[in-house]
C-alpha cells in the first residue's frame, strides 16, 4: 500500500509537500481512487427494452469494478474504517451505482413508483459492486468473469421478479418487459 512518502519520492516532490496535499495515507489513498464522471453507463443509442438496458449498466458497471478492483477494494475497506461522517464523502459512497441503475429502469417508472423503481435499483445494487466481487472472489472462490456472469445474472433475475410481481398485482400490466403498457 503506498504511502505519502513514497508518493513523494515517486513524484520527485519533497516529503513536506506531499503531506501539505496528503496529511495522512488516508487522504492520499482517498485522492488515489479512480474517479468516474460518468453521468450515464448507457450508450447515447440506449435501447427502450428494460432488459437491455440493465444488461448494458451491469456489463458496464461490473467491467469497471473489475478494472479497477484493487483501488475499489482499498476505497471499501477504507469506507469500512470510517466514521459516519466521513463514510458519505468517500469516493464509493457516493450513490452512482444507483443512479445508474434506476437510469436502466427507467422504462418501469409507467408502472412503477419512483420508490419502487428504487428499491430495485438498491436491491441490484446490493449484488453488484466491489462488495459483491470481494465475497463472490474471496469467499465464494469465483473467478472474476465468473463473479462478473453472476452479478448480472442478479439484476435480471432480480428484475424479472419485479415484473412478475408487478404483473400478479396489476392487471393490465403483462411481462413485458420493455416498459411500454
Amino acid at each position: 500500500m503506498p504511502t505519502v512518502e513514497a508518493a513523494a519520492e515517486a513524484a520527485s516532490i519533497s516529503r513536506t509537500t506531499a503531506y501539505r496535499y496528503f496529511p495522512s495515507q488516508r487522504a492520499l489513498l482517498v485522492a488515489a481512487h479512480p474517479e468516474t464522471a460518468l453521468e450515464s453507463l448507457l450508450p447515447t443509442d440506449a435501447p427502450d427494452d428494460v432488459a437491455a438496458r440493465l444488461d448494458l449498466t451491469i456489463d458496464a458497471l461490473t467491467r469497471m469494478v473489475v478494472s479497477t478492483e484493487s483501488q475499489a477494494r482499498t476505497m471499501l475497506r477504507l469506507s469500512l474504517e470510517a466514521d459516519p461522517d466521513e463514510r458519505s464523502q468517500l469516493a464509493l459512497r457516493q450513490g452512482r451505482a444507483i443512479t445508474w441503475i434506476e437510469e436502466a429502469l427507467a422504462p418501469l417508472r409507467p408502472g412503477m413508483s419512483a420508490a419502487e423503481v428504487h428499491r430495485l435499483a438498491v436491491a441490484i445494487r446490493s449484488a453488484t459492486g466491489i462488495e459483491a466481487l470481494v465475497w463472490l472472489t474471496d469467499v465464494a472462490g469465483l473467478s472474476r468473469d465468473d463473479a462478473a456472469q453472476l452479478m448480472r445474472w442478479s439484476a435480471r433475475a432480480m428484475l424479472t421478479t419485479a415484473l412478475q410481481e408487478r404483473a400478479a398485482t396489476t392487471p393490465s400490466a403483462g411481462p413485458r418487459t420493455d416498459g411500454r403498457e
